[in-house]
């Protein structure tokens, strides 16, 4: 049986935007979720006769989008650590605020709010992360779940149960504090 080509351009015109919103919910900024999206799709271009097609194109580029988002983020952060201990500048303010939180899906009165989840959620181990974003916010079931993340179906639900057991603890935390400050 003959293997037909996979055509990059209809990968992206059918993922493009679901690849930038995986990026946007481990990033929270507009600016480096694009950034992501375009070294996916050029990793993506240049891997295209690898694939194997042992899963979905779909399952693949969650894989790639998860892996670059993680990587972005602890080059940002290591980025920073290396610009707090080096030279000071007059631009480090600026620099240290540089990825507000910024997420075009979320109303600007709910914004605040949305912040402090999300910064609890960045908080979380990767694996609980990533499982978590997937099944509460991308809303994917725990089998597709455990295909992108290459694990078992049981040890995504530790994942999430996990994840939501430390969120609802950091929350409540926040949430006393918040209360003692009024």
């Amino acid at each position: 049986m003959m293997r037909h080509p996979i055509d990059f351009q209809n990968i992206y015109n059918q993922y493009h935007i679901l690849v930038y919103n995986v990026a946007l919910h481990y990033v929270q900024n507009i600016e480096d979720a694009e950034e992501i999206t375009q070294d996916v799709f050029v990793q993506v271009h240049g891997s295209l006769e690898k694939f194997q097609e042992k899963s979905s194109v779909k399952t693949w580029l969650y894989r790639i989008t998860i892996n670059k988002s993680l990587d972005f983020i602890k080059h940002k952060n290591s980025k920073k650590r290396l610009f707090i201990f080096g030279n000071k500048s007059q631009n480090e303010a600026e620099y240290l605020n540089s990825s507000n939180f910024e997420h075009p899906g979320i109303l600007l009165e709910n914004k605040e709010k949305a912040a402090q989840l999300y910064a609890v959620i960045n908080e979380l181990s990767e694996n609980q992360k990533t499982a978590f974003i997937l099944s509460k916010i991308d809303g994917l079931s725990n089998p597709e779940i455990a295909a992108i993340m290459q694990l078992s179906v049981s040890s995504v639900e530790s994942l999430i149960f996990r994840a939501k057991a430390t969120l609802k603890e950091k929350l409540a935390k926040k949430f006393e504090a918040y209360r003692k400050k009024k």
